[in-house]
């Protein structure tokens, strides 16, 4: 008879440690990489402002760090999510009747909130008024782009909840609708701005460079950017496992803590929108440093 010590999980490749601590199955140390990936994003982002203005290092050590940090906090994301929601989740269950998932997700969005409690710090730091028009892209923040993607952002959390509500009364084919509606509806924000960016950036100027309100925006609009399309994939995987069956109205932890996980992405942006495009455009005049 297999012990718990013999069991085979079937995913012993993934960096964990077997039930601890005890009692809560297996402590995954994906995590650990996403933070360390993370870490090195922001380092090689800061070697690289450095680099520009000082003779400390080169801005090519800081797009080196920085894509190394892009690269393992890819692979620390997905590792993360295949070990907790994907491989072997639905024969074995979840711990805790899936609290342990709920309370994950709890806090790792409060140490998002924290990262972006940091940037929008930085940003009220720097803002002391309204900006200069020399320093702002010639067309303006307030595009049809903006618009378009608020719109998206804002339809989508109403999909989504539409979604969950509609597996909880047991209509699968509904239920599978709204996830694919919401994930086309974030992969279409994500082109819309790839687009804005290349707009602002190639016919426009305007780059990570172009003065201190354009470090705030890129920064703050390139980092929600991220978490959308780490939702996006999130949500694609609960397209493909919801194809599979793997969801009903007592079944269904991944689809609450991916919904809150979505919520709050699409709260930041109202925030972001307001703070930083609609806030651009108001105010005394500023005088960049």
């Amino acid at each position: 008879m297999a012990t718990e010590e013999s069991e085979d999980h079937g995913h012993h490749f993934l960096p964990a440690v077997r039930d601890w601590p005890r009692g809560y199955g297996e402590a995954s140390w994906w995590p650990f990489f996403t933070a360390i990936g993370l870490t090195l994003v922001y380092f090689g982002a800061t070697l690289f402002v450095v680099g520009r203005t000082t003779d400390l290092t080169t801005p090519t050590v800081g797009v080196g760090l920085f894509g190394a940090g892009v690269v393992v906090s890819i692979a620390g994301m997905i590792g993360w999510i295949y070990q907790a929601f994907i491989v072997d989740f639905w024969e074995r269950g979840s711990h805790n009747g899936g609290e342990s998932l709920r309370l994950g997700m709890i806090l790792f969005l409060a140490t998002d909130i924290a990262t972006f409690g940091v940037g929008f710090a930085y940003y009220f730091f720097i803002r002391t008024g309204s900006w200069s028009a020399e320093y702002l892209p010639h067309s303006g923040l307030l595009t049809g782009v903006l618009v378009l993607n608020t719109v998206l952002l804002v339809v989508s959390s109403f999909t989504i909840h539409w979604a969950e509500h509609e597996l909880q009364k047991g209509n699968h084919q509904r239920f599978v609708q709204g996830l694919v509606v919401t994930f086309l509806l974030g992969a279409v924000f994500m082109v819309g701005q790839v687009y804005e960016y290349y707009e602002f950036i190639v016919h426009e100027g305007f780059t990570l460079t172009s003065g201190v309100f354009a470090s705030g925006f890129y920064g703050l609009t390139g980092l929600h950017g991220m978490h959308v399309s780490f939702g996006a994939l999130l949500i694609g995987i609960l397209v493909v496992r919801a194809l599979r069956g793997q969801y009903n109205e007592d079944r269904h932890v991944s689809v609450t803590t991916v919904s809150w996980y979505w919520h709050f992405v699409d709260a930041v942006w109202l925030f972001l929108v307001a703070v930083v495009y609609i806030g651009s455009v108001y105010g005394t005049e500023f005088s960049p440093f």
